[in-house]
């Protein structure tokens, strides 16, 4: 396994993280396969993966606690556990010990390693800082519950250089990056903006929800006639490692195949290691991916703010990902962690949007597509 410095912290994390987002299960995505996600578990962390994450809302609890149980029998001396506050779900300040207790007695655990506000933008951190995070987390640092503390991401890059700015507690910052999305939310741009003020920066949706493993036929041809011959998940982990402002890298694994894949990809993990061509069929892929997109957002934000609270280009991303990638499900599953104000069904097509895209897209139509497909 190859290890990485996490930003000022001094300690080094596995190029590899283990993300428990998409543990096997029994059918329902609440009924985890946890014999199974035992062994996935502790498979990587026998191969040298000492980064595992989780969060509250991952298969309706029982990711925690399949992982809680994973890491029994000498496991959790060896990994740094990491977890997640969700914001949405903090209504008033005795919230913030509510749900933390409740996440310690599902992992078994007394204290979390790495701790994140989970999925941060503009609003939600002004409501967090309202509501006294800053507070409760600093008694949590004092008492030995939490260790470093980061959060994880999905505004605009503007939002997140103010909420990297915003504390000097932060330690690190999670991510969503990927080469078929390297301008979407924080993206390269913000990458290189954390790291470059001493955040350690972990990388989510690599293969974005697994979307970039089975490519359609002119993507393929695409990597048919690279110089090196790669699967498609491997292309795209190399490409995010190959950054050298990446602290580490997290998969979700829902088999063992999947963990013995990344495993095999991670000996590879190295700053530099893509040639200039090849990084020129990577750009060229991203184009092939971005033609299947079906409306011409360029994620300039120039619509927001919406006055009734709809992240207009991120549900127009997901909605071109959905089409692209031909993966519906995915996208219902993203949709689902959206608050009900920030989804399609809540525009009320007053326009405003629309006079300010330099594109022309026609925002309020494809609302009402949205919703009709997915949901309010």
């Amino acid at each position: 396994m190859k290890y990485r410095s996490f930003g000022r912290t001094g300690w080094n994390a596995s190029a590899l993280a283990f993300g428990c987002m998409r543990l096997p299960t029994l059918g329902a995505p609440e009924k985890v396969d946890e014999q199974l996600a035992i062994r996935m578990i502790r498979s990587a962390v026998d191969a040298g993966v000492n980064y595992v994450d989780t969060a509250y809302p991952y298969h309706g609890g029982r990711s925690e606690v399949a992982l809680g149980k994973a890491l029994k029998d000498g496991y959790r001396q060896k990994v740094k556990l990491a977890d997640k506050m969700p914001m949405w779900l903090v209504k008033q300040p005795g919230d913030f010990d509510r749900l933390f207790n409740e996440q310690l007695d599902r992992l078994q655990t007394d204290h979390v390693d790495l701790y994140l506000l989970h999925s941060l933008s503009r609003g939600t951190w002004k409501k967090g800082r309202e509501l006294g995070v800053q507070e409760w987390v600093e008694r949590q640092v004092t008492a030995g519950r939490i260790g470093w503390l980061g959060f994880s991401f999905h505004d605009e890059l503007s939002a997140f250089k103010e909420i990297v700015d915003a504390w000097d507690r932060w330690t690190f910052c999670m991510i969503f990056y990927n080469y078929a999305s390297e301008q979407v939310q924080a993206g390269t741009a913000g990458l290189r903006y954390a790291a470059g003020k001493g955040l350690a920066v972990s990388v989510m949706e690599p293969l974005m929800g697994g979307n970039l493993v089975n490519p359609p036929p002119p993507v393929k041809t695409l990597w048919d006639k690279a110089p090196k011959s790669r699967t498609p998940a491997d292309w795209a982990l190399q490409w995010v490692w190959n950054k050298p402002e990446v602290s580490t890298v997290l998969s979700g694994m829902s088999n063992m195949a999947h963990v013995q894949e990344n495993l095999a990809s991670a000996e590879n993990a190295a700053v530099g290691s893509l040639s200039a061509r090849e990084l020129d069929i990577v750009r060229e892929v991203a184009a092939a991916y971005e033609k299947l997109r079906p409306i011409p957002c360029t994620q300039c934000n120039y619509c927001m703010p919406c006055s009734s609270g709809v992240n207009i280009p991120r549900v127009l991303d997901v909605y071109n990902k959905a089409v692209a990638f031909s993966n519906p499900g995915e996208a219902r599953r993203e949709f689902g962690f959206f608050p009900p104000s920030a989804r399609a069904g809540a525009c009320t097509e007053c326009l405003e949007c629309e006079g300010k895209c330099p594109q022309e897209v026609p925002v309020h139509e494809w609302m009402k597509r949205i919703a009709a497909e997915f949901g309010g």
